[in-house]
């Protein structure tokens, strides 16, 4: 007969047996029950016989003797535990006792939590801030009871100057208000309980802007071509580099444009220079936090040298496009209403570029604030301002130059508003 008992760990309280859970007790010879065992390691207490001195109860019996109680149970072993619950298996002992076997005592005592570490998942990898940020990181752990914690920073004890450290019953805190590059490292939190100790190392890296390449010379200069050479800056900013971004800028203007970004190697050929230009030169470094403050820049210009090429035009004749004017398009006609602004139109081809004067009734109206006019690509426009029936007449557009001159007319008619 094989022994087994599954026990709800989660719903006993850290002094609770495990007797009284299984509910099998163990019943002696005489019926009564037998106390259960401590909870600690020390075996359950023998019956004692009374003292000597003192009479027995009359209902009192004497203990019984050895071959009656059973022997302990065999090969006691774990079979499965889960987050809540315990299964453990015995084999029956190997003797009974002259009543039988009428059940067993299971008991359980809780021991204290191990310490363990959880570090989250943004933590696991390289972190990376940058010089003057805030570095606030909070690492949960368990254990019970509150185990002790520590932090080192690349195995040395931590500045309590420049790193604040504040560990509560989950969790412990280091806090870093204003970072520099001497914070870049490993820190390592331990936590230990009764023997027992956890660590986990976090690896933070603090960077800044990289410095300018050290040097910069133009190379050669060879059609519409340039070759730059650089060296690399002393200081990365904590890390490697991106890459250079090159510019180039025209003496005449003066502007910077980029050619090339993210370029890894230290020299380069820039093409499509323009023939009879003067250039310079810059390059800057980039890492994780951008282009660095400032740039190396050429000393010298790259002359873009004009070929030896000359061109030899053809002869032509020039012809004479000048024309005494004409109008190619007439003025029209016009029906206004009284008070609504309107305009006449007509066009002109002439060159030189022509005079124009604007006549009612064959009168100069030129300077006169009721009449605007215009004249642009040989549009000729005249405006005439809210016109009432006294404005209707004869328009005349005249155009003049150093070879002629010649006119349009149109009729307006302002007709007066009806009387009721």
């Amino acid at each position: 007969m094989r022994g087994k008992a599954t026990r709800e760990a989660l719903a006993c309280g850290p002094e609770e047996t495990a007797s009284e859970s299984a509910n099998v007790p163990t019943t002696e010879p005489s019926g009564e029950v037998a106390a259960p065992k401590s909870t600690g390691e020390e075996p359950a207490p023998k019956p004692q016989e009374p003292a000597p001195q003192a009479p027995a109860p009359a209902a009192s019996k004497p203990a019984p003797p050895t071959e009656d109680v059973p022997s302990a149970p065999l090969l006691l072993a774990v079979e499965d535990v889960s987050d809540s619950s315990v299964t453990v298996s015995w084999e029956p002992p190997e003797r009974l006792g002259k009543l039988g076997l009428q059940g067993y005592v299971l008991e359980l005592r809780r021991e204290g939590e191990a310490p363990k570490i959880r570090v989250p998942r943004h933590l696991r990898q390289t972190y990376v801030r940058q010089v003057g940020e805030m570095i606030n990181l909070q690492i949960p752990f368990q254990g019970n009871p509150k185990p002790q914690a520590s932090w080192t920073h690349n195995g040395h004890a931590l500045d309590s100057q420049r790193v604040s450290v504040r560990t509560r019953d989950q969790d412990s805190i280091l806090f870093i208000r204003s970072a520099q590059r001497s914070d870049s490292g490993c820190y390592e939190l331990t936590v230990q309980l009764e023997g027992l100790e956890a660590k986990a190392a976090i690896d933070i890296l603090v960077i800044e802007k990289p410095g300018s390449p050290s040097s910069i010379r133009l190379l050669d200069v060879w059609g519409c071509n340039a070759a730059l050479e650089w060296t690399p800056p002393q200081d990365t900013g904590n890390t490697e580099l991106l890459g250079y971004t090159v510019q180039k800028a025209d003496k005449k203007t003066g502007q910077w444009f980029t050619v090339l970004e993210r370029y890894h190697p230290t020299t380069c050929a820039i093409s499509d220079l323009i023939v009879g230009n003067s250039y310079s030169f810059r390059v800057f470094s980039e890492n994780l936090c951008g282009l660095s403050d400032s740039a190396a820049v050429t000393k010298e210009l790259a002359h873009i040298q004009k070929t030896d090429i000359v061109a030899k035009p053809k002869s032509f004749v020039e012809q004479d496009f000048s024309e005494a004017p004409s109008f190619t398009q007439p003025l029209a006609d016009h029906t206004s209403t009284p008070g609504y602004s309107t305009q006449l139109f007509c066009s002109v081809r002439a060159s030189p570029k022509p005079r124009i004067i604007w006549m009612k009734n064959k009168m100069d109206i030129q300077g006169d604030p009721k009449y605007r006019a215009l004249s642009e690509q040989g549009v000729c426009t005249l405006e005439i301002r809210k016109p009432s029936p006294f404005d209707s007449g004869v328009y005349t557009c005249k155009a003049i130059n150093v070879l002629g001159e010649a006119s349009v007319d149109c009729r307006l008619e302002v007709k007066a508003s009806a009387t009721h």
